[in-house]
């Protein structure tokens, strides 16, 4: 057998805000799981992102502590504009989302924009400039 990759996990300390969030964002993630210790939203492709609160990861873990520093990843989000980039951005900082980098113009030909999820976690919006 060989293993392949199948899946993103998240440690979450609100549950139900934090799949808010990524509704937002365009993930399908039933309702009756923000009550729930795990969640899970199967991405186009097949991949699929997780999420579990800090409690249940402290279930089989208890000496669990969340990463610190600057070495924490981020997920990115594709738009299908450079002007869905901005717009997006603007109505998630406007509702309360913190925002960590507002759009630009970034030399590799895409917009690009960073948003932070209710655990500080970064989230990558972007689309390729045009030609």
């Amino acid at each position: 057998m060989t293993p392949r990759f199948d899946a993103i996990s998240m440690v979450v300390a609100d549950m139900a805000a934090s799949l808010a969030f990524y509704r937002r964002l365009g993930l399908d993630i039933p309702a009756e799981a923000d009550t729930q210790p795990h969640a899970e939203a199967t991405l186009p492709g097949g991949t699929r992102l997780l999420w579990d609160t800090v409690e249940t990861v402290r279930s089989f873990d208890p000496d669990w502590t969340a990463p610190s520093g600057s070495g924490r990843s981020s997920l990115a989000f594709l738009c299908d504009s450079p002007a869905e980039v901005d717009t997006v951005y603007a109505e998630l900082v406007r509702s309360g989302v913190p925002g960590h980098k507002e759009p630009w113009d970034a030399f590799w030909g895409q917009r690009y924009a960073v948003v932070l999820d209710p655990d500080g976690n970064g989230v990558d919006l972007f689309a390729p400039l045009p030609g």
